[in-house]
Parts: structure tokens; sequence; C-alpha cells
């Protein structure tokens, strides 16, 4: 890779790691309190009188979607509202008119959103055992099914910054669609649990898939296989990749 390329990818990923450490009361802390309130109610409360899921106890069922959940939301906001702001502030611009190929732009922000979920990630991993000893099946799967999953809304996460044109238009899609797909993922109960067409629907919405391969990654066990989660993965990224590269380079939203 040219040394010009890796300065700038390099830059660009400093960058947006420097943005949210540096306000990491905002960033970091609220998605460790919010999932210590998850654990406290649905896996201590509710949990107790549930029993067991799948052979496991309630609290370690729901530990890997609990821990997947705040990397979804972490990655797709971090990237959508950094995005939007260089357009807000008008320093894209600057990157855009730069001997910087689009990919190079692209992977700086995605990088930055991946590096806040992996973070993330890490935090809640560390609360969830004050309430549950983790087991680890792979460490691999879940690394694997870790940076696939927050690469992917990372990317999602900066198209949507591409169509936004307000600060409002940046929490349209977690709260309305991401946060439903989310709760309706497995997160909280498996999908064995439902009535046969409800699993047929349940295989439509794809955080289904990326919540029952980080819990194979912990349990070693899931409702969809891992190999199916993974090829998935690896479409979804393509696709949302070459949309978002294709929206960058001819600056849609962006140029006026």
């Amino acid at each position: 890779m040219n040394s010009l390329y890796i300065t700038a990818l390099k830059t660009i990923w400093i960058k947006e790691c420097t943005r949210f450490l540096r306000i990491w009361v905002q960033t970091l802390v609220p998605p460790a309190i919010t999932m210590t309130l998850y654990f406290i109610i649905f896996g201590s409360l509710i949990g107790q009188r549930i029993g067991t899921m799948d052979g496991f106890t309630y609290m370690e069922f729901i530990v890997p979607g609990l821990i997947m959940m705040s990397i979804i939301t972490n990655s797709y906001s971090n990237v959508s509202s950094s995005f939007f702001s260089a357009k807000f502030q008008r320093n894209i611009e600057e990157l855009l008119v730069s001997p910087v190929p689009t990919w190079v732009i692209l992977l700086g922000f995605i990088g930055g959103g991946v590096a806040r979920a992996s973070l993330i990630g890490i935090i809640v991993t560390i609360v969830s055992l004050f309430f549950v000893d983790v087991n680890i099946h792979s460490f691999t799967v879940i690394v694997i099914t870790l940076l696939l999953t927050s690469t992917l809304f990372a990317t999602a996460g900066l198209i949507n910054g591409v169509f936004a044109k307000t600060f409002d238009d940046i929490s349209v899609v977690p709260t309305f669609i991401l946060t439903p797909l989310t709760y309706l993922g497995g997160v909280f109960y498996s999908l064995t649990l439902l009535p046969e067409f409800w699993q047929s629907v349940s295989a439509l919405n794809p955080i289904v898939y990326m919540v029952n391969g980080f819990r194979f990654g912990f349990l070693g066990a899931s409702d969809i296989s891992f190999t199916t989660a993974l090829s998935l993965l690896i479409v979804f990224n393509a696709i949302v990749f070459f949309v978002a590269y294709r929206l960058v380079d001819k600056g849609v939203g962006i140029r006026t």
C-alpha cells in the first residue's frame, strides 16, 4: 500500500478514536450503565423465574446478545454522527479534494466505529463478569463476529450520515429500525420458542445471524449455524461497503 495512503488512513483513524475518547463520559460510560441495568433486571431478577434457556442459565444465554447489542448501536452511532459532523462543519470536503482514494476515507471512519464498538464490547464483557461466569467456546469466532458486525454497522452508519440533512436525521434509523430489529434478533430469547411461521420471519432479520454467531463463540451453541452467519455477514459487508463507496465517491449529500 502506498505510504501516503497508510499515513492518511492512520490519521483519519486516530482522529476518529480521539473524538470518542475525548468525551469518554458520553461515549463509554452510558453503555456500561445501560448494560448493567439489563443484567440486573433481565438477568438477575427475571432470569431467576425463567430458569434455563437451551440448556444454559438465562444470564449465560443473554450475555452474548447484550454485548452484541451494545456493539451494534455504538458502531452505528459513532460513524453516523462523526460523518455528519464532518459534513456539517464542511471539513469532509478537504478529504475529498485531497489525493486520497475514497476507500481510504471510508476505512478511516469505519475503523473509528470498529474501535469504539470493540472497546464497548470489552467493557460490557467485564461488567457481565460481576453477574455470571463467562465461558468462551471459541475466541476466534467471537473476534471474527465482532469485527464483521461492527464493520457492517459502522458502514451503515456512514451511509446514514451521507443522507442526513440535520442532526435529528441520524437518530431516525436507530430509533425506528435498528432498535426493533435488535430486540427481535434473539437477544433475550431462543428462536426455538417461536412458532414455525415466526421463526421463518425472524430469518429475514440480519441481526439474528450476528447475535447467534456471537452466541456460538461464547456458548458453542446457537439457533443458526456459524457457517451461515459468517457467510451472510461477509455478503452484507460487501454490499454495504460498495453502496457507501459509490455514494461518497459521487459526492451524494456532500457536494453541492
